[in-house]
């Protein structure tokens, strides 16, 4: 059985949890509260050095860390991610887009705004992440109008790692409203049969 150090409020804690029920696959939960140094400790830095969650440990006590490689690996030999070289890459693609440009500023706006309640420090970078946010979701809107999921007809990874923070953007204070396509992939994810909520 798999090991999951996470905090379930955190969208890339989320992805792991919804790809394990996706797949069917059994795992307990390790609640890790980051706010009270919980990945700072001795015991789970020798899980992850670099001291973030999540972290998936294995049977054998080893451990995965990175939301988007733990996501590969569970996915691999799986319809969640495709063998053909053009649409693996492609999924890699926006694996790469959400950790460079969306989740740095849809993340880090929503953390500004929910777990720190806008303080005047940070209020500027806040407006900074909106901005850079909404650019963000024109470029999955783009996509989205012309196809069902992000790459193509099929369900993968790729979804699920936009899907963590965009499903949740509104508690940063981001509007969907303008963007149909993203609210009409929102639904289209929710209604799998092995849907998970992130506070499920």
């Amino acid at each position: 059985m798999y090991t999951v150090y996470g905090d379930y409020r955190s969208g890339n804690c989320y992805k792991v949890k919804l790809m394990l029920h996706l797949l069917g696959l059994e795992y307990q939960w390790v609640a890790m509260d980051i706010l009270k140094g919980d990945t700072r400790q001795a015991a789970f830095l020798e899980k992850n050095p670099n001291g973030k969650i999540p972290v998936l440990e294995l049977e054998d006590g080893s451990c995965l860390w990175e939301s988007n490689a733990i996501l590969n690996f569970l996915a691999d030999n799986s319809e969640f991610l495709p063998t053909e070289p053009r649409l693996r890459t492609q999924v890699l693609q926006w694996q790469f887009f959400e950790q460079y440009s969306h989740e740095p500023n849809v993340a880090v706006a929503r953390f500004i705004k929910l777990y720190q309640g806008m303080p005047d420090d940070r209020r500027s970078e806040y407006e900074t992440c909106v901005e850079l946010g909404y650019r963000a979701f024109k470029v999955m809107e783009q996509q989205l109008q012309r196809t069902p999921y992000l790459v193509g007809e099929f369900f993968s990874i790729a979804d699920i790692a936009l899907y963590a923070y965009t499903h949740v953007a509104d508690e940063a204070g981001f509007d969907l409203a303008p963007y149909p396509a993203i609210q009409a992939w929102l639904a289209r994810i929710a209604a799998h049969p092995r849907y998970v909520g992130m506070h499920d």
